[in-house]
This record gives C-alpha cells, sequence and structure tokens, in this order.
C-alpha cells in the first residue's frame, strides 16, 4: 500500500510562491506516475500536473502551464510542485497522486493512491 504525504502548503499573497512536497512509502511498483491535483470549495478535483517515472515526460493543465514546474526525485520518493505567480483561483487543497505504470494520465479515477491534501491559499 503507498502511502503519499503532501506539505508545504500555506497562505501566499498573489504573485508569490509556494513549493509543495509529497513524500511517498510502501511503494512496490518500480515504475510509477506521479501527479498533482486539486479542489476548491464547491468545485471537483482537477488535474494539475503530472510527472513520469524518469522525469522525462510531464503534463500541466493549461490554467497552471508556464507557472507551475512539476519534478521529482527518486532517491528520496518525493514529488514537488513548484508554484510561482500564484493567483487567487489557485487557492484549493492541493493532493499528490500515484499510479503504476509509464504513461501520464489525467484522469482523477486513473490514480491508485492518494495523499491528505495540503491547503494553499493566495489572497489579493
Amino acid at each position: 500500500q503507498v502511502q503519499l504525504v503532501e506539505s508545504g502548503g500555506g497562505l501566499v499573497q498573489a504573485g508569490g510562491s509556494l513549493r509543495l512536497s509529497c513524500a511517498a512509502s510502501g511503494r512496490t511498483s518500480t515504475s510509477d506516475v506521479m501527479g498533482w491535483f486539486r479542489q476548491a470549495p464547491g468545485k471537483e478535483r482537477e488535474f494539475v500536473a503530472a510527472i513520469s517515472w524518469t522525469g522525462s515526460s510531464t503534463y500541466y493543465a493549461d490554467s497552471v502551464k508556464g507557472r507551475f514546474t512539476i519534478s521529482r526525485d527518486n532517491a528520496k520518493n518525493t514529488v514537488y510542485l513548484q508554484m510561482n505567480s500564484l493567483k487567487p483561483e489557485d487557492t484549493a487543497v492541493y493532493y499528490c497522486a500515484d499510479r503504476p505504470g509509464y504513461s501520464v494520465r489525467t484522469g482523477a479515477n486513473e490514480y491508485n493512491y492518494w495523499g491528505q491534501g495540503t491547503q494553499v491559499t493566495v489572497s489579493s
């Protein structure tokens, strides 16, 4: 059973930056895809970014492209989400997710494991 623990959320002013981390444990597969999703109050959970096992493939939602960067350090079993130029509309609970395999996917139902989430609040 893969366990994911996010950290790094907080309150930041518009235009500021945050770096989220997600530490994984209990992984049994030798490859996986890691993703970040977010959910704002009253809205459905939405895809933010995903990265392949090697890091050679990344995919971003249009709303964050050019502002957010996903990366991973497999030696530390950690995936990161660097968020720059934050906007009030980025306010949400951010979730880390994991799915075995090599193919990057953007659907929440395609991920097997989830963290508990970390709150990101961007003030205007």
